[in-house]
């Protein structure tokens, strides 16, 4: 039988980023896996070029994947002052496995990490996934906006 295993990279995922490690610090294309995972389970993170995750990878404070074997099934990462503000990104489950408690796991990895434990406010953007967040203790809030400056590639 398969085991779940969650990975908490060090800042910067290296292994991941650089020697495509995944469990059991083993190599299994894992850069390339995330690449794969993100274009078939997230619409919003899909045709990510292997040079630009590299980079994401190498400037976000927490990173955590989550894999079966040698698939990856779950993956989130997060940015932080580590004490007034932090914001979580690209937290995506493998559609066959939603619903079954693994974007908690991830999503709580994340916000008990040292670099989020003591963060006042968390921040985090979704486009179809509130109430999945809110049993997390996230809250709507009404009394910001959005605003955004979007860049062309």
């Amino acid at each position: 039988m398969a085991e779940l295993k969650l990975i908490k990279h060090l800042q910067g995922a290296p292994g991941l980023r650089l020697f495509g490690l995944g469990p059991n610090l083993l190599p299994c294309g894992g850069l390339r896996k995330l690449q794969l995972f993100l274009n078939k389970n997230a619409f919003w993170a899909s045709n990510r070029k292997i040079n630009d995750l590299k980079e994401c990878l190498a400037n976000s404070d927490v990173i955590v994947s989550l894999w079966l074997d040698k698939e990856m099934v779950g993956f989130g990462r997060a940015l932080s002052d580590n004490v007034y503000r932090g914001v979580l990104w690209d937290i995506v489950i493998d559609k066959r496995f939603q619903g079954k408690g693994y974007g908690k796991v991830v999503v709580n990895s994340i916000l008990n990490s040292e670099e989020m434990k003591r963060v006042q406010k968390i921040y985090l953007m979704t486009t179809n996934k509130k109430d999945f967040y809110s049993q997390l203790d996230f809250k709507d809030v009404n009394s910001q906006d959005l605003l955004i400056n979007e860049k062309t590639l």
